[in-house]
Formats: C-alpha cells, sequence, structure tokens
C-alpha cells in the first residue's frame, strides 16, 4: 500500500486556503496538457478534480517525465504543496514532490471520459465501470441513492415497517406468462413479479403499514426505451384505509422526491431545472381518459387498456403528473377490489384501481384490495387461474383480514421522467433487457 494515501484528501476538502500546506491526494489521471515548459495535470477523485502543475526546471526532472508518460485513467497518489490559483479547479494547484502510480491504465480506452468525444450508450453500458467515471453518469447514480434515502426516510416517517419478501416464488403475482422459471431443487419455481401477495398477507398479521423496496422480475420481451426485464419497486401496503389515503401517500412523496433533489448541486451536470410539482395530483377517470382520447380522434373501445400512443396523447393534453382511476376489472388484477355500486353510484364492472401517470409514461399502480375470501377466490378463478396454486396466499383471508389498499412505484421510471432522461437503462447500473445479460 502507497504511504501517500494514508493521509489522504479528497480535492474539495482541500482550498485555497491551504497555501503552502503539504497535502496527498489519489485518483485518475482525467486529462494531460503540456504547455512550453509547464506541464498540467488533472487529478480527479469522486468529489472532483484537482490541477498538478509542473514548472520545468522547477521539479525534480525525473518526476516531470514520469508525469509526462503516465497514461489517461492511470491511478496515481500525488504529495505536493498547495498554491493558490484563481484559474484551477478550487482555486489552488499542487506543486507536485512525488507521486507514485499505483494502477496503469491501457493506452487506449474504451470511451472518453472527459466528454469531447460521445459514445453509444451500448457502448458506455459495455464498459459501465468506465461510463460511472463520467460527471454526468456519476451524478445520475449519487441523485439515485439520494432518491432511496427519500423514499425510506419520508415511509419511514409515516409510521411504515420496512419490510423483505421471497422473490422466488412457487406461483404468480397477477397470472399471465411473463414469468422467469427457474430450477428449485425438484421443484419449478419463478422469479417474482411484485410482492403483492406477501405485503397483502402482512395485512393479516396486525403490521398495518408495511413497505418494500426491492427488485422485481418481468419476462416480457419489450425491448423499448421504459421497459426492463429487472427492474426496483417501491411497494406499499396500508391496512384499514382506501384507494384515496394511498394516492395521498404516493403523491406526498412524489413531491418530498423532486423538493429534495431539486437541492442537489450535481442537478446541474445534467442541465436539468427541476420543478417541484404541486398537490393534489389531477384525477380523472377512465371514462374522462377514453372521453378526451375520443375528442383527439384516437378511439379506444370501452375495457380495452391504453396503448402508448393513448398515453402519450393524455399525457399532451394533460401536461403534468396526473392518475386514471376507476379501471375496468377485467384490465386490472383480480386483487382489485370492484367499486360499491351502492355506495360510489357507478358502473358494476368498475375496481377502485388507479394509475400514476407522467405525461411521458405510467409511473406507478395501485388500488384498494380485495379483503373477502370467497371474492378473492372468484376473482382468481375468472381470471382463469387456478386457487389451488394461491392457497398459501388465499389462507390469510380467511382468519380476519382489515381492508387494506397500496400501490407499486417503479424507481427507474421515476428517477428517468424526473431527470427528464430518454432511455431507462441510463438509470440502471447494470441493466437487464430482452438482449443484455452481461456485464
Amino acid at each position: 500500500m502507497s504511504l501517500l494515501i494514508h493521509n489522504r484528501e479528497y480535492s474539495t476538502e482541500i482550498t485555497a486556503a491551504d497555501h503552502g500546506k503539504r497535502v496527498s491526494i489519489a485518483g485518475w489521471v482525467h486529462e494531460k496538457r503540456h504547455l512550453g515548459g509547464v506541464f498540467f495535470l488533472i487529478v480527479r477523485d469522486f468529489s472532483g478534480f484537482a490541477q498538478v502543475t509542473l514548472h520545468k526546471g522547477e521539479v525534480e526532472k525525473g518526476l516531470f517525465e514520469r508525469v509526462k508518460k503516465v497514461p489517461r485513467e492511470s491511478v496515481v497518489a500525488i504529495e505536493g504543496k498547495v498554491k493558490r490559483e484563481r484559474k484551477a479547479p478550487n482555486g489552488y494547484e499542487i506543486i507536485p514532490e512525488r507521486m507514485e502510480v499505483l494502477n496503469e491504465a491501457s493506452q487506449i480506452l474504451p470511451l472518453d471520459i472527459t466528454g469531447k468525444v460521445g459514445a453509444e450508450l451500448d457502448t458506455r453500458l459495455d464498459a459501465r465501470f468506465m461510463d460511472l467515471r463520467t460527471e454526468r453518469t456519476k451524478h445520475i447514480f449519487i441523485i439515485r441513492s439520494r432518491v432511496l434515502k427519500v423514499i425510506r426516510d419520508f415511509l419511514d416517517g409515516q409510521g411504515f415497517i420496512e419490510t423483505n419478501t421471497p422473490k422466488i416464488v412457487s406461483a404468480a403475482t397477477e397470472g399471465g406468462t411473463a414469468l422467469f422459471p427457474i430450477s428449485y431443487f425438484e421443484r419449478e419455481a419463478f422469479l417474482n413479479q411484485s410482492p403483492q401477495l406477501y405485503k397483502q398477507m402482512l395485512m393479516a398479521s396486525g403490521f398495518d403499514r408495511v413497505y418494500e423496496i426491492a427488485p422485481i422480475f418481468r419476462a416480457e420481451e419489450h425491448d423499448t426505451t421504459k421497459h426492463l426485464n429487472e427492474a426496483t419497486s417501491v411497494d406499499i401496503e396500508v391496512a384499514f384505509v382506501s384507494a384515496k389515503e394511498v394516492m395521498a401517500i404516493l403523491e406526498e412523496l412524489i413531491a418530498c422526491v423532486y423538493s429534495e433533489i431539486e437541492r442537489y448541486p450535481g442537478l446541474s451536470k445534467l442541465n436539468l431545472n427541476l420543478e417541484v410539482p404541486k398537490i393534489p395530483f389531477r384525477r380523472i377517470t377512465y371514462d374522462e381518459a377514453i372521453a378526451l382520447l375520443s375528442e383527439t380522434g384516437e378511439e379506444i373501445e370501452w375495457g380495452e387498456d391504453l396503448s402508448t400512443s393513448a398515453e402519450h396523447t393524455l399525457g399532451e393534453l394533460i401536461g403534468e403528473l396526473y392518475f386514471i382511476t376507476d379501471w375496468p376489472c377485467a384490465i386490472k388484477p383480480f386483487y382489485a377490489q370492484p367499486i360499491d355500486v351502492e355506495v360510489e353510484g357507478k358502473r358494476e364492472d368498475i375496481c377502485n384501481a388507479f394509475d400514476l401517470m407522467h405525461p411521458k409514461l405510467e409511473l406507478a399502480s395501485g388500488s384498494q384490495r380485495v379483503h373477502s375470501y370467497e371474492l378473492l377466490k372468484r376473482n382468481i378463478e375468472s381470471k382463469g387461474l387456478n386457487p389451488d396454486s394461491f392457497e398459501f396466499y388465499l389462507d390469510a383471508f380467511k382468519y380476519g383480514m382489515p381492508p387494506h389498499a397500496g400501490w407499486g412505484l417503479g424507481v427507474e421510471r421515476l428517477l428517468m421522467s424526473m431527470l427528464e432522461i430518454d432511455n431507462i437503462r441510463e438509470v440502471v447500473l447494470f441493466p437487464r433487457d430482452r438482449r443484455r445479460l452481461a456485464p
């Protein structure tokens, strides 16, 4: 281990006020510039950049030559004295006395870290470890980390308990074929599509408010800019409430995330001015949505799901975050509670489900849940599924299941919409899609 890194300081911890102080830094060789008898080495660490300046004839000749020859993106440790320099990053430069090359990089790099030469997304993802060294990508993932912290802090503050449910399961969450089968000893199992069944079961336990932030797996053959086969979902479930209460929690959470990230100084690296959405978000019913679409010439037959084209048209018309409520039962999962016709005064084939929409894409979906064992069993059968496959789940509804509601929010979709990023793969460290299984 290099002796120079024992007292290492980050570049942003050093200031012009440290003029004359001896410091040690360590990081990557970001850029090199040779101007006559002066050589500039820009060293990058996680916090930022430091300028190392060598004047020929003023530093030891061997050091000058070694610094000139070290390849870009090599890892170095440097010790020297701080000197005020208004034009340098952070207002100072380092006059080096010693340098150690901790790891020399190859001369040919898979992509340009400085951003002067662009790279295709596939190239960046193939060399993600390099792509993360760029300022833009680095700040996307710092923001992602902060978003997850804000979500946890918000839900913890609302009295929620964080839970962890299985990702290897014996039955589909919502039926259908979008499942990844796996070999589980002598039996077939699946990667879980959602924690839905388990978080509902927890409502029978007396845990009134639970949440989970975890991966979900969908074996859908989409190859679009907004779909992944492994994504991260924020899921909540709340007992003794209706859909309206969990919708309010969702919009408050979204506004809180925007408000916290708005203050993050790294947003400038994304050339983004974030606007915190005002709550409550607009609410339109499914019937109102298809009526609005009909006015634009886009006809949706009642009972059909909304196409991507329809979602975009609605987004252009509404222009802000909004909810679509009161969906047909036929296109929502078996656990969505049908609306009480006598109380609500609406048609009986509507369920108390909702989707949270960004003008460009769907962010979250949720509903009030069926809490009656008999109704839930009938709904499972009506979807062409075998109740016996859901016995472990249905058992929880036999012994006192309270009314409850919840939702699932896609972390990547929230990030890409909030940061105005066009491709969902940009906000995932190592995305998994129809074509990509490595790195």
